[in-house]
């Protein structure tokens, strides 16, 4: 019996990579072939449709306000249903800051409003103040049962509210999170996830590596146990960073 392949779906990866993205695409890919799982990367660009049955999981990253623009334009003229389609069958959607904001409903900046997926029920504003700058750790319980902690950086201007029909990734231990009041950070749907902690986010905690593909191919059993001691000393010191 041939071993099942991660098929893993780029959004807009010229456009939407600031912030370390393709060192979380390619933690995926080796923490597959180091178990002797497949895997398989394509792209999906501006104006190219998107069939719903495409990948397994489907990753957006960061991009500039100006690449973002284009971004939310073509995600609702061109790839909205197919992702709401991916999203119900069970895949997995994952949102970094800039694509985690093109998940909800909207991003208002200033007098302009950019559509989202409305995948979540979330909306980003800019506000007046700073930016959200800094090391952040928030505790999560993506397993039922069982609290982790998420460390990484962020650094956004917009502000994310959650509405009632959605509800956070974590509680934030140190650091701003969505919008700096409510003590949240991110976002988790079913199998769609959306948070602003990037650095990059993957290889600063692979056990959320792991929960993806797990999740994704929909796995009857734990992955293979890896040598994670360099891995472990990353999170810890993205810990420590934080303040914890």
């Amino acid at each position: 019996m041939s071993e099942p392949v991660l098929r893993v779906c780029a959004l807009y990866p010229d456009l939407m990579n600031i912030y370390a993205d393709r060192g979380n695409l390619l933690l995926l890919e080796r923490r597959c072939r180091w178990r002797g799982l497949g895997f398989t990367l394509i792209s999906s660009h501006l104006g190219q449709a998107l069939h719903p049955d495409a990948a397994d999981l489907f990753y957006m990253g960061g991009g500039q306000d100006r690449d973002q623009t284009r971004c939310a334009e073509d995600l609702v003229d061109v790839k909205q249903d197919a992702l709401r389609q991916a999203a119900a069958r069970g895949a997995v959607i994952l949102g970094v800051c800039g694509g985690y904001q093109l998940l909800g409903h909207s991003y208002q900046i200033g007098e302009e409003t950019l559509p989202g997926l409305g995948l979540v029920d979330a909306r980003t504003v800019r506000e007046p103040g700073p930016r959200l700058i800094g090391n952040v750790a928030i505790e999560v319980e993506l397993v039922p049962g069982r609290r982790d902690v998420l460390a990484g950086f962020e650094n956004h201007g917009g502000r994310t509210y959650l509405g009632p029909a959605s509800r956070p990734l974590g509680r934030v231990l140190r650091g701003h999170g969505n919008n700096g009041k409510d003590g949240h950070e991110g976002v988790h749907d079913g199998t769609v996830i959306g948070t602003y902690l990037h650095g990059p986010l993957l290889p600063k905690n692979v056990w959320l590596a792991d929960w993806l593909i797990e999740t994704a191919l929909g796995l009857g059993e734990p992955l293979t146990v890896l040598d994670d001691r360099l891995e472990t000393e990353a999170h810890i010191e993205a810990r420590r960073a934080a303040g914890l």
